[in-house]
């Protein structure tokens, strides 16, 4: 059977994707080839200048943004800018295993930018999107666990630990935003992704021996990392509620398919506590509550 790769991305005239973090690493690589194939990409990216320089080594439609997932305000104003409907939605933008910090709003780094941000976000674009969300993940999420310190502010601090949370987090609300979405009777699908073990500039800094660890063996590159995310974005026979990862061994690496994740990322009421969760948090708006009451 054949290998599903870039070149079998369909056209994309005519259709709008959101990328965040559209500048570096995969979404570079989602960048290019989603505008290569006629879409317009809107590539929400923290340094616009940064940003504004990659667009210009693109041959197609990039519109650089600005977002910070780590500011709620800048999620709200990027969601506020956005006044027609775009198709697809891709929530790439994240951290990896970094040190101890806190977000603008006080939340702890990983969970704030991979997770919370990338949640309001999402709940504040859902009446423009047309097509899908496509969440990115990690492998890493099977060792992921929600704790009731989501934040870490009463537990000693591990990075890892902290990364592989968000991870999880990135997971189960992908598939309670399918529940959501199917609930209410939307026809736009919510589908998690992960690159397996990807040469990214997140990963490169990582030196330590927890970190080659944890990463194992030889990373693939970018293009190769960037298709189970593309297939998520851009497939036509995507099920919502599923996630696309390497077909590889141990999903390190490989081409895109439909991938099993772990046994807690598939707990529904783990999944709807943590959305609650979530809207306690960043104080998500009551009228996008009552879009799945509609």
């Amino acid at each position: 059977m054949a290998k599903w790769t870039a070149a079998d991305v369909p056209d994309q005239h005519g259709r709008t994707v959101i990328i965040t973090g559209a500048n570096k690493g995969l979404g570079a690589e989602a960048t290019r080839v989603v505008a290569g194939a006629g879409g317009r990409v809107i590539a929400a990216c923290r340094d616009v200048d940064r940003a504004s320089a990659f667009a210009r080594t693109v041959a197609g439609d990039v519109e650089v943004r600005r977002l910070d997932l780590a500011d709620l305000a800048s999620v709200r104003a990027f969601a506020a800018g956005i006044d027609a409907d775009v198709d697809v939605l891709i929530n790439n933008a994240g951290v990896l295993a970094v040190s101890k910090g806190r977000t603008v709003d006080g939340f702890e780094r990983h969970i704030g930018t991979n997770h919370l941000g990338p949640f309001v976000l999402t709940n504040l674009l859902l009446d423009r999107i047309r097509d899908r969300v496509v969440t990115v993940t990690s492998g890493l999420h099977v060792l992921g666990r929600i704790s009731p310190d989501l934040t870490w502010e009463r537990r000693r601090y591990q990075r890892w630990r902290a990364y592989a949370q968000s991870k999880l987090a990135n997971v189960l609300f992908a598939y309670e935003l399918q529940r959501r979405l199917a609930g209410a009777e939307r026809d736009v699908i919510s589908v998690a992704a992960h690159p397996g073990v990807a040469a990214t500039e997140g990963q490169r800094r990582d030196t330590s021996l927890q970190g080659k660890m944890l990463a194992g063996g030889r990373a693939q590159p970018p293009a190769m990392g960037a298709l189970p995310i593309l297939f998520a974005a851009t497939a036509p026979d995507v099920r919502g509620g599923t996630c696309i990862g390497p077909d590889g061994r141990f999903q390190r690496n490989g081409f895109p398919a439909e991938v099993r994740t772990s046994r807690a990322s598939r707990d529904a009421t783990s999944a709807a506590k943590l959305w609650r969760g979530s809207e306690r948090l960043t104080g998500l708006p009551a009228p996008v509550d009552a879009l799945w009451r509609e």
